[in-house]
């Protein structure tokens, strides 16, 4: 039989014959004349579109990561070229308690461990750092504190590495005596990491359901 056809009124007083356009049935399925909506299921369960936030890191994250990272460079080695310019290798100047300034050389990594595998230390030091760039490039917008803490891991890396590949050694000069020497680079590769671990988790916790009583003063 074909199409059923209808008539309507066409400029110039001229009748026009279409076909009609058929309803898109209840299931959702598209009829003959029409067109389903984009994202539209037939089941009404699914969600039209689903939209992912980008973890990326921005130009600003980067920046406030080399922020982080040059000013973590700069302290530490000032402190070294100022311990190696004022205290003689292996003396100590009393500060207060405990804590002393003590003229230490490390050729291994943090508080002294591997002393005697540098080379091994150099290689490790260059995949963690590349490690770390990888890492941030991909979830640097994950949460704020990330470009401070991936900052202070890969400053307090790259001085200690630079030194490692320049003299052999680091200069090692906080000494609380119950803990083996340490620099500022150290102590930034140490508060980095809790920093870094603290913001994963925060950034992994699922969002806080709102209580009754706070939907119903809202309402």
């Amino acid at each position: 039989m074909g199409d059923p056809l209808h008539r309507r009124q066409a400029e110039g007083r001229a009748l026009l014959i279409d076909p009609a356009r058929t309803r898109e049935p209840r299931g959702g399925a598209p009829g003959a004349g029409g067109a389903r909506a984009p994202g539209a299921r037939s089941d009404g369960l699914a969600p039209i579109s689903v939209a992912k936030r980008s973890l990326r890191a921005e130009p600003l994250h980067w920046l406030g990561l080399t922020t982080v990272a040059l000013a973590a460079i700069l302290a530490d080695q000032l402190t070294k070229e100022l311990v190696v310019g004022t205290v003689p290798l292996g003396d100590e100047v009393k500060v207060a308690g405990p804590f002393t300034i003590h003229h230490v050389l490390n050729s291994g990594i943090a508080f002294g461990l591997f002393a005697s595998a540098t080379s091994a230390v150099i290689a490790l030091t260059a995949v963690a750092v590349a490690w770390m760039l990888v890492f941030f490039a991909r979830s640097g917008a994950r949460h704020p504190l990330l470009p401070t803490a991936v900052g202070l891991l890969i400053g307090g890396s790259v001085s200690n590495l630079a030194d490692r590949v320049r003299l052999g050694h680091v200069t090692d000069f906080l000494d609380f005596r119950y803990w083996p020497a340490f620099n500022l680079a150290d102590a930034s590769i140490c508060v980095g990491v809790a920093i870094l671990l603290g913001a994963l988790v925060a950034a992994d916790r699922p969002p806080r359901r709102p209580r009754l009583h706070d939907a119903t003063a809202r309402s």
